[in-house]
């Protein structure tokens, strides 16, 4: 579903929201077919995201060691962004039912903000852009054994 809203990005950061950083990203099996990242915030608490393609966790982990070739699909975002003279400045996690979405915010010519959208890829631009990463303060737990 693609929801168009226009908004002021410059909104004070909702309290029902933390910023995250992404702490550890890898694997759930030992075929690499299943992801899992740790989201932790500055006061120590994480959320533990996992059940998504591992191959978003490779891109999650290559844009964090700055490894080229960039894939298609961030580079044609990008490409979109620049044509349209916008920025990802904040990516916002939460839940939806049974799954976790998120919510893309961009600013430039104009204010756009992209509804609804996979967590995990959410996550990945991101990381590519090194922009926030906000999470609904109810995921959040205290430090977790992995």
């Amino acid at each position: 579903m693609f929801m168009r809203n226009t908004m002021d990005i410059d909104q004070a950061q909702e309290p029902d929201y933390e910023s995250v950083k992404i702490d550890y990203a890898g694997f759930v099996d030992p075929y690499a077919v299943e992801g899992m990242v740790i989201l932790k915030s500055d006061s120590g608490k994480e959320f533990h995201m996992r059940a998504f393609s591992g191959e978003v966790v490779r891109h999650i982990s290559s844009f964090a060691e700055n490894e080229e070739p960039v894939p298609s699909i961030y580079k044609m975002v990008e490409e979109i962004c620049e044509e349209n003279e916008l920025i990802l400045v904040k990516v916002k996690i939460y839940e939806s039912g049974e799954v976790l979405r998120a919510n893309l915010y961009f600013t430039g010519k104009k204010d756009l903000v992209l509804k609804n959208y996979r967590a995990s890829d959410a996550m990945a631009l991101a990381s590519f852009y090194n922009i926030p990463i906000l999470v609904r303060k109810n995921l959040l737990k205290e430090t977790m054994d992995v």
